[in-house]
């Protein structure tokens, strides 16, 4: 059996994140979403994985090779020019024979997956609050009717959860797909035509995450936090205090008078301190630093990146190869507590999020006393001047001051 994992995105609703790497790549407590899902595939049973790639592959390919680090065999086909999920299911046609389909930027559990594996012609399913996000299923007694893609009458709550059983005859059906008004090959029509000859089962997911915006990385780092083993290999120097789950990588310190409350996970070679608060919900990657007197909350801080004097980061997003400079001040809360609505892609859009502080792509660099105003998005290669106030939506290499 071989695991056909698309993973040829942009993500452009991921703005600014996946200005500089794809969406498969974004790390969910410290490992890319990808990853998440190969190991989850892996421990299902699966060794063999054909990787559909094509946004920025060599970040991909770079990181995964061949697979044996995680002793699977890892193979890749590169789509090109974009043109859709069937598109990039009809390119694997010579090397697969009974085969499942997961979409690469969507978290699947393990059982979900054992699930998939052992029911022929079957897809996954999942009850979302926000159905219009996605292809919403008809049903009947368990067997799949058709997928509505981007329907405006939201008979179910039901949707499409990217995950699918084929055998070869899906590729006679994929032949038969025309451009849709997106145009793009659609797999879920070549689905809905498997739907007219044969049964389609539709099997429940309980173990999803899915990643749409950015600040849906917030609530799938809290949801991958309850597989994570929170062992601390770094050193804990005397004075320091952690209390709850935290996990401390290879080669990092945590220095004294660092008050950590778990759950909390710490890269490799990182460098927490002295006399900083980092508050539950937190992820830091490998190669950072919090340093004296910071605070940061309920946040993801990627590889690299330093908030190193007297800042405060909460609810944010901080991409990697970033710095704060001394006394940046970021904002997580309306004055009249209403929701975050943020301007992205041309769009605003309503986060549903009481609170949520920036976003922001990679090389960021930000002078003193700096403040960045709730919700704000800021484009990789950004610099913010010192006392400088940051509000909207930024593009890349925007200069602030």
């Amino acid at each position: 059996m071989k695991c056909v994992v698309l993973a040829a995105g942009e993500g452009k609703r991921m703005h600014p994140l996946t200005y500089t790497q794809p969406k498969v790549m974004l790390p969910v407590a410290n490992k890319p979403i990808l990853e998440w899902n190969m190991l989850h595939a892996k421990q299902a049973g699966i060794k063999e994985f054909i990787f559909v790639v094509g946004y920025r592959y060599d970040a991909v390919r770079n990181y995964f090779k061949e697979g044996e680090q995680w002793n699977v065999q890892i193979n890749y086909v590169n789509q090109g020019k974009p043109q859709g999920t069937g598109h990039a299911v009809h390119m694997v046609e010579p090397f697969v024979d009974d085969f499942i389909v997961l979409c690469g930027d969507t978290i699947f559990g393990t059982k979900d997956i054992q699930n998939i594996l052992q029911k022929k012609q079957s897809i996954g399913i999942c009850t979302v609050p926000n159905p219009s996000e996605y292809g919403v299923v008809e049903t009947k007694d368990g067997t799949l009717i058709q997928i509505h893609e981007k329907t405006k009458r939201f008979f179910s709550d039901e949707i499409n959860a990217g995950i699918y059983h084929f055998d070869k005859t899906i590729f006679n059906s994929l032949a038969l797909v025309q451009r849709s008004v997106r145009g793009e090959y659609e797999l879920t029509d070549a689905i809905n035509d498997q739907t007219k000859q044969k049964s389609f089962q539709a099997i429940q997911i309980k173990g999803w995450s899915d990643v749409v915006y950015p600040w849906d990385l917030l609530d799938a780092n809290r949801e991958m936090f309850k597989n994570i083993d929170f062992k601390r290999d770094g050193e804990v120097e005397d004075g320091a205090v952690l209390k709850g789950d935290v996990k401390v990588g290879t080669g990092a310190r945590i220095l004294t008078g660092s008050y950590i409350e778990g759950p909390v996970i710490i890269g490799e070679n990182s460098k927490i301190g002295p006399n900083c608060y980092i508050r539950p919900y937190t992820c830091i990657g490998d190669h950072c630093h919090v340093g004296n007197a910071c605070e940061v909350k309920d946040s993801v801080i990627m590889h690299h990146s330093n908030v190193p004097h007297q800042n405060y980061v909460g609810d944010s997003i901080i991409g990697s190869y970033c710095n704060l400079g001394a006394g940046t001040k970021i904002a997580n809360l309306r004055l009249d507590k209403h929701s975050i609505k943020v301007y992205i892609n041309g769009k605003v859009v309503d986060t549903m999020r009481r609170k949520l502080g920036v976003l922001m792509g990679d090389n960021v660099q930000t002078g003193i006393n700096a403040q960045i105003n709730v919700g704000s998005i800021i484009g990789n290669g950004s610099y913010i001047g010192p006392g400088a106030l940051c509000s909207g939506s930024f593009a890349p290499h925007s200069r602030i001051y």
